[in-house]
């Protein structure tokens, strides 16, 4: 079997940051508790190797009953980012904090902080409820909106005074269409085109793999939402794409392509690559390399 990897693939510069942060902080620890505030990365993988280290998992939402947070714990903010709100309580329990924030989701906050302050109302386009999505509406202080479809931004009452940002590892394609909609019905509307660079990147690179395979494989964590974005986009480039979290989850019928490229989300680490493309070239499962 051929196995073609896709130009740009896996681990963007946020989520390596992230991952080399915590593997530090767990290094440095010096008998602390180690927590990340949700999952660090949506990758189960990753998480599963972090937390047979010792890394703990916090809900955000449930620190009012975490009394066992002091000074002997460190809390690392995940790449998403978190809310001012949130930030606050952890002063006043006096952990050590270690921001891990993705610079690129930084610099929404401030934009969402600077322009609120300003009376402007800040459209987030991207997915409700999504860690990076909550963090800048705290930014915003009251003042936001989610839009999430074209559908949504067609039925929206766009504000006189508005800037529109987009949650990092959005869609490229629905973030023009949103945008579009929305400045149709307030053309004075500041668009800020804030999704990373990574994700457009890897979904070109996918793009040109189009007719190169029998298939297409996804490596990714399913709760991802730019691994999910992928996979879409993939659905639209080859009819026979699958998404995986490892070479365990390889469809059988793959192993009997003759070509298969494969692809990775932002938060995948090169060893599950690898992994996959050894499974491929062997015809089965491998389990570790």
């Amino acid at each position: 079997m051929t196995v073609i990897r896709a130009k740009i693939l896996g681990y963007c510069m946020g989520v390596r940051r992230a991952v080399e942060g915590a593997e530090k902080a767990l290094d440095d620890s010096q008998g602390k508790t180690v927590y990340t505030l949700g999952p660090l990365i949506h990758n189960p993988s990753v998480m599963n190797a972090l937390q047979s280290r010792g890394l703990k998992i916090l809900d955000a939402e449930s620190l009012g009953q975490a009394s066992f947070l002091g000074e002997d714990s460190i809390v690392l903010i995940r790449a998403h980012g978190t809310t001012p709100a949130v930030l606050e309580k952890l002063r006043a329990m006096k952990v050590c904090i270690k921001d891990s924030t993705c610079p690129r989701v930084h610099i929404s906050q401030k934009r969402a902080a600077e322009w609120s302050a300003k009376g402007f109302t800040v459209i987030i386009a991207g997915d409700k409820n999504h860690g990076e999505v909550t963090g800048i509406q705290g930014f915003a202080n009251g003042r936001s909106v989610v839009v999430q479809t074209k559908e949504e931004a067609s039925s929206l009452q766009v504000p006189k005074k508005a800037v529109l940002i987009a949650q990092t590892t959005f869609s490229p394609v629905e973030f023009k269409a949103i945008s579009d909609i929305i400045l149709q019905k307030n053309p004075s509307v500041q668009v800020f085109n804030s999704i990373c660079s990574a994700t457009m990147e890897r979904q070109e690179a996918l793009l040109e793999l189009k007719g190169m395979a029998d298939a297409i494989i996804v490596i990714g964590g399913k709760n991802s939402a730019n691994t999910r974005r992928l996979y879409e986009r993939a659905l639209s480039v080859c009819p026979r794409a699958a998404l995986i979290e490892d070479a365990s989850e390889i469809p059988e019928e793959f192993f009997s392509f003759k070509t298969v490229a494969i692809t990775a989300g932002a938060s995948t680490p090169d060893s599950i690559i690898n992994q996959v493309e050894k499974s491929l070239q062997e015809g089965r499962y491998v389990p570790s390399l």
